[in-house]
């Protein structure tokens, strides 16, 4: 009689216990997608900047179209998102280095530097820059402990059983071209 209730009582709690590790799981799930929101919020931020910037540099340097093609494709590109993490970082480290050439293009043109349009877009492109590096810190941090947690301990029993995958990391500095300078010609 007192063997049967200590079973049940033990069975209680293992079945207490792994539905405390589902649910944190599923905490951990809910917290890398809404640090994926943040980061997407930001990145359109970006994207709606862009163009602006574009334009107003186009108003000074109407001969650099090369640079305007790239850095609509980019944009086009990195718009277009799906794709897993690596895939999105990748995109956007084409579109950084893209913005790179227009910002290189604007040094060789004072008037363009000192244009308060210009000024104004450039402070919010770097605001939004920083937003999104912080967006990323904080997705790369929940990342990391889905991970973690996907792959110890006795909760690495639950992860299989119930399907939770490891999730990728949104590293921007990943792709070789990114440390390269940025080659101007003109």
């Amino acid at each position: 009689m007192i063997v049967s209730y200590v079973i049940i009582v033990l069975v209680a709690i293992v079945l207490a216990y792994a539905i405390g590790m589902y649910n944190a799981l599923v905490r951990l799930r809910q917290r890398v997608r809404e640090a994926w929101s943040d980061i997407d919020v930001q990145l359109k931020r970006r994207y709606d900047l862009i163009p602006n910037l574009v334009e107003t540099v186009k108003g000074y340097a109407k001969h650099e179209s090369q640079v305007f093609e790239n850095v609509t494709k980019a944009r086009a590109a990195a718009l277009s998102g799906g794709g897993t993490a690596h895939e999105r970082a990748e995109k956007e480290n084409m579109l950084t280095g893209a913005l790179k050439s227009i910002f290189a293009v604007a040094e060789a043109y004072p008037e363009l530097k000192a244009n308060t349009n210009f000024i104004e877009l450039q402070r919010e492109l770097s605001d939004t820059e920083n937003k999104i590096q912080a967006a990323r810190r904080f997705y790369n941090g929940n990342v990391m402990d889905i991970n973690t947690r996907i792959e110890q301990f006795p909760s690495n029993v639950i992860a299989n059983l119930f399907s939770f995958a490891k999730e990728e990391f949104f590293d921007l500095d990943e792709v070789p071209a990114q440390r390269e300078p940025v080659k101007v010609s003109f």
